[in-house]
């Protein structure tokens, strides 16, 4: 049976003049299909890291600035905007069951960016706002399956990760590893 993901996106800042004025012509924003197609083959990627399940489920919010410093704030004690943040869903050692494995969609959890310093970060790293957006995108759904980045070694397996994510849906990025 083929993997299955339902996503919920939400696009808070369509008409934010703090993010239209960030993104440059040539950048568009990614609609709503080409994010379904991405989460599908980065989770086909990502399966042996994923709980089993029969299909699963995933939030992304667009924000701005604002927003993602009040969550900041809120939720890591940190009164500054931060370019993505995620909400796991399920600890990484969760006991699992078979009533909770039946059930359809596996809630993983929500990741949230921020336009405006994606925006911002794609124009200091010189490429363009949709390959941020899926940067730091990739980066949530690892936080949310539980990779984590407390040391430099465990930090470059998973910018290597992301790396290897990107290059599946025909993104490059140049890092220095």
């Amino acid at each position: 049976m083929a993997l299955q993901v339902e996503l919920f996106l939400e696009n808070c800042v369509q008409e934010s003049d703090s993010v239209q004025s960030q993104i440059k012509e040539d950048d568009s924003l990614i609609p709503d299909h080409t994010w379904e197609s991405w989460f599908h083959q980065w989770l086909e990627i990502l399966h042996p890291h994923l709980p089993p399940a029969a299909s699963y489920e995933i939030g992304l919010r667009l924000t701005d600035d604002g927003e993602i410093q009040a969550l900041n704030a809120q939720y890591r004690q940190q009164d500054k905007p931060t370019d993505v943040l995620s909400f796991a869903a399920l600890e990484a050692d969760f006991p699992q069951n078979e009533e909770m494995l039946a059930s359809l969609p596996l809630y993983l959890g929500d990741i949230v960016v921020s336009l405006d310093t994606a925006a911002r970060q794609a124009q200091q790293n010189g490429h363009g706002l949709p390959q941020e957006l899926a940067w730091l995108t990739a980066h949530g759904l690892l936080h949310l399956l539980g990779w984590d980045h407390p040391d430099d070694e465990s930090l470059m397996r998973m910018l290597q990760q992301q790396t290897q994510l990107l290059n599946s849906v025909g993104m490059t990025i140049d890092l220095e590893y």
